[in-house]
């Protein structure tokens, strides 16, 4: 039986025994494995598509909820499409808010100091009660729940690694099918010959420059006003487009000649879009993954050119 040490009894051994101080950290790993594989997986949990299946049989349909922030929000929609293909079963989305964001690294972020806010929730409400397989969202106020999207951040799924995507199919024992869209707007067809661009402080490759966009006479920017002042001093003639809420610039999205982002929110609507996508990979944490056809990634400049080239001349999709 693993027994866990106190501050001092693990001091202690760290210096007085270094070898059986590395088999307890090896211990300890093992330990808080199983601890969190019986949270995930305890007997009244949503865990596999059998139990929901028969849970959404006796009770008719499902309540999820989510913290956030946005873009996991997105990314937990193709698990709960899935979900609705084989079960049939009404999905009502709640969006639980004020959950407490830490950052580390940055200087700031959209949210603040919270992953969603009201503002935050007014403008996602919109798009998620769009999509057929989604029945209601709303702002959870005190509604019985019962699968939390928001149980891959309680223990040992690594989030810095892998595909966003999948966090929440873990915990549901669901498997999506991400090469398929999830999201279904109607695209804006004024921007049919259109580059669009969503680029947030985090996540960027600091080795890519979007300077030789400067060719290109139609572009516009997506995203909040300090990041469009950024880009705007790479490319002086980019306009920004401020949408009212994020089933408008899904639509903006749809219709656009092609998308291009780094690893924010506006880069999981044109994921779940499907639509023609170019993402900036992020050196430090790759944890977003181009599934299906469409969609392009890079880490040099060479290869970023040489993709927007064929990609407005026509060559590729």
């Amino acid at each position: 039986m693993f027994k866990k040490l106190n501050i001092l009894q693990k001091l202690w051994l760290k210096h007085s025994n270094r070898a059986a101080y590395k088999d307890y950290k090896w211990e300890l790993a093992n330990y808080k494995q199983q601890e969190f594989n019986s949270f995930i997986t305890g007997t009244e949990r949503l865990t596999s598509l059998d139990k929901i299946q028969q849970f959404v049989e006796k009770h008719g349909f499902l309540a999820v909820c989510h913290s956030g922030n946005a873009g996991d929000i997105i990314y937990s929609l193709p698990s709960l499409k899935r979900i609705y293909e084989i079960t049939g079963a009404p999905i009502h989305f709640y969006l639980r808010l004020g959950k407490p964001l830490i950052l580390s690294g940055y200087k700031n972020h959209p949210m603040g100091n919270v992953k969603i806010n009201q503002k935050m929730a007014d403008m996602l409400i919109p798009l998620i009660s769009s999509q057929s397989y989604i029945a209601s969202c709303q702002v959870h106020d005190a509604e019985d729940i019962h699968i939390d999207l928001d149980y891959f951040h309680s223990g040992n799924i690594p989030l810095q690694s892998g595909n966003i995507a999948r966090w929440c199919s873990y915990v549901m024992g669901v498997s999506p099918q991400l090469w398929k869209p999830w999201i279904e707007v109607n695209p804006d067809l004024d921007y049919t010959q259109t580059i669009v661009m969503g680029r947030s402080e985090r996540y960027r490759n600091h080795g890519i420059s979007y300077s030789f966009l400067k060719q290109y006479p139609e572009i516009v920017f997506i995203g909040i006003e300090s990041e469009y002042d950024d880009i705007k001093k790479i490319i002086p003639h980019v306009k920004w487009v401020k949408v009212n809420d994020f089933l408008q610039m899904a639509s903006i999205i749809a219709g656009a000649k092609l998308f291009i982002g780094n690893q924010s929110f506006p880069f999981s609507v044109a994921e779940g879009l499907k639509v023609t996508r170019v993402l900036e990979t992020s050196f430090q944490i790759i944890n977003v993954v181009p599934e299906g056809e469409n969609g392009h990634d890079f880490f040099f400049q060479d290869h970023l050119e040489s993709i927007i080239s064929r990609l407005v001349g026509g060559k590729d999709r």
